[in-house]
């Protein structure tokens, strides 16, 4: 299983709402014990055990708009189907901060990287974790769809990361239970839970 997070390389990105899937999978790091480091197909990777299966951790360095050419490399490199054998984390604007919601399939919604994979692959189908980083509060969350860019590229405020940090939990136990009981039962789980607290 190859299991990717969006975002971009660099310090400056490291914090920001759109690097939501590479903090995702430094989560899923940590919690094997292992570092996302070694550099193969244009991204930083780790092999880890979850739940018993090999999983092959990856953040693209391609930058965001560029995610499908190390995607379409890593699968052909590990010999992996893109139906069943990739899940994709990413931010999702469209959601509140603190909840996830999993698919199947579906279109990009405006994500410049998934629709750099799914035109990689020729396809979407192919199962995603999708972090929510908007604002609770509708104004807010309003004025920042407006500009979107601006705002997934400014680093969180401390209340937010509070927030985000049981989100980063919650998205690695997804990851397990698509493994352990597949992807109805974790999006079952999952994509019914409200945040318990959201940062304004």
């Amino acid at each position: 299983m190859l299991v990717v997070g969006l975002g971009n390389p660099g310090i400056e990105y490291q914090f920001t709402p759109h690097n939501a899937g590479f903090l995702a999978i430094d989560r899923l790091a940590e919690q094997s014990g292992v570092a996302v480091s070694n550099r193969r197909c244009r991204s930083l990777t780790a092999t880890v055990r979850i739940a018993g299966r090999e999983v092959i951790l990856a953040k693209p360095e391609t930058y965001m708009n560029l995610s499908g050419l190390a995607v379409q490399a890593l699968l052909r490199e590990f010999d992996l189907p893109a139906q069943g054998g990739l899940i994709v984390i990413y931010d999702e604007i469209d959601l509140p901060l603190g909840t996830l919601r999993i698919r199947e399939r579906g279109s990009s919604g405006g994500h410049n990287g998934v629709k750099s994979i799914s035109g990689a692959l020729g396809s979407e189908e192919w199962l995603r974790i999708r972090v929510g980083i908007a604002p609770a509060e509708e104004k807010t969350a309003t004025r920042i769809r407006s500009d979107c860019k601006g705002y997934v590229l400014t680093p969180w405020r401390k209340a937010q990361l509070i927030v985000l940090d049981q989100t980063l939990d919650r998205a690695a136990q997804a990851v397990e239970t698509v493994l352990t009981k597949g992807p109805g039962a974790a999006m079952n789980e999952f994509n019914r839970r409200e945040p318990d607290a959201a940062a304004e």
